[in-house]
């Protein structure tokens, strides 16, 4: 029979297994081996280009360590010749980095329908647009679209007597992007993608090791995902890469053969569950972080659901109308428990992070206001940003207790 835990223990072991347990980590000064330890347990940092706050790739690692220096990542993902890159972009859960292993891991995906489809129309209706486009970035690289645009001018001289276009090239780069011919060497202060070569991209010691086959890929990728969640289902795990279920479901049964996993039974949780052999079971954790809308944490709503009770919805892609919590809505960790959940805007002209709304979950314990003023400032001193301040609008049952509480700090 299976071992069988308590919804509470599955929860302390999310939340341990995701660094989100301060007795582990918070350091005063973060350093690259304290970034580089995070990188290895989550396994995926989604990019988007929502900068309400921060950029969203930024934000998982200042729940987890702090105030730490966002240039330690910029560092991570465009290295040096003495310094290979420790991040790399592709798609992975979305747009995301993850390591330069992990990066080979993803070569399947490069021939699937959905990576090929663009690349393949775009080779019968504008095949010298491909060609070229790939030949400045080999020549050049790194360069963005536009400066890829900038140079196919140059070229052509006129753009029409070639018949591309800043659409076409930039589709171009994308199909190329998409099947691991260019890469993104860093991305610009404006966001943009710089695209380079591979081989000028990964570390010497990725590129000459052999690419794994796609079983072996995908396995690589569900332990990935088994470790940084601790504890899941097979959708769980198939969602932190986007791997397909079945794939998945093969991967668990041969990681449960060789012990990696173990087939358990959480009490309230009733689906199948696998528990990575390195998950501490912690007695109590000393969580307190708030959660950006793509934190792995909160990756897969209905295992957030099950697992801490929070029906969650970002709010940015709801009508105004129609949104119940907000805009930029984050959940906010206590212990191991999800309590409470807010709206925030970081208003850099004024030097204020904005608290828009602030609701209590469902048995939210009364210092909850308290912690999350004091987290609250933690994320305005990383933030650069002088002071935290409720709108006057503000909604929700906590936005009471939170001006108390920001007035009396």
């Amino acid at each position: 029979m299976p071992r069988t835990l308590t919804l509470g223990q599955a929860r302390r072991i999310a939340v341990a297994a995701q660094l989100l347990d301060r007795s582990t980590l918070r350091p005063p000064r973060p350093t690259m081996a304290h970034l580089q330890r995070t990188i290895d347990r989550l396994g995926v940092l989604q990019i988007d280009s929502v900068n309400v706050l921060a950029r969203a790739h930024l934000l998982p690692l200042q729940a987890r360590l702090g105030n730490y220096d966002p240039a330690l990542l910029d560092r991570a993902t465009r290295g040096t010749p003495a310094r290979p890159r420790r991040l790399v972009e592709y798609w992975a859960h979305e747009a995301s980095y993850v390591s330069p292993s992990t990066y080979q891991a993803l070569r399947w995906r490069m021939d699937s329908p959905r990576m090929r489809r663009l690349d393949e129309q775009l080779w019968r209706e504008h095949p010298e647009t491909m060609v070229v486009v790939l030949d400045i970035v080999g020549s050049d690289g790194p360069l963005t679209a536009a400066q890829v645009h900038e140079r196919l001018g140059h070229q052509s001289g006129r753009r029409e007597h070639w018949g591309w276009n800043w659409t076409v090239a930039k589709q171009a780069l994308e199909a190329h992007f998409a099947r691991g011919r260019v890469m993104a060497a860093h991305r610009t202060t404006q966001f943009e993608r710089a695209y380079d070569l591979p081989e000028r991209v990964l570390p010497p010691a990725v590129l000459a090791a052999p690419v794994p086959d796609r079983p072996t890929a995908v396995r690589t990728l569900v332990e990935i995902a088994a470790r940084a969640h601790g504890i899941g289902t097979a959708r769980c795990l198939a969602d932190y890469f986007r791997v397909p279920v079945a794939d998945t479901q093969r991967a668990i049964s041969e990681l449960v053969a060789d012990g990696v996993l173990e087939e358990v039974s959480v009490r309230g949780w009733e689906r199948s569950l696998v528990l990575h052999r390195e998950a501490r079971v912690p007695r109590r954790t000393r969580g307190r972080a708030l959660l950006a809308p793509f934190d792995p944490l909160v990756f897969e709503r209905r295992r957030l659901l099950e697992l801490f009770g929070m029906h969650y919805r970002i709010g940015i892609y709801t009508p105004a109308a129609e949104r119940t919590h907000g805009y930029y809505v984050l959940p906010f960790l206590l212990g191991d428990r999800l309590v409470a959940r807010v709206d925030l805007k970081a208003d850099r002209e004024h030097g204020a992070l904005l608290v828009r709304t602030a609701f209590a979950e469902p048995e939210a314990p009364g210092e909850t206001a308290e912690e999350l003023v004091a987290e609250l400032r933690e994320m305005a001193a990383w933030l650069g940003l002088d002071q935290v301040l409720p709108e006057e609008d503000i909604r929700g049952d906590l936005a009471v207790p939170v001006g108390r509480a920001l007035a009396a700090a």
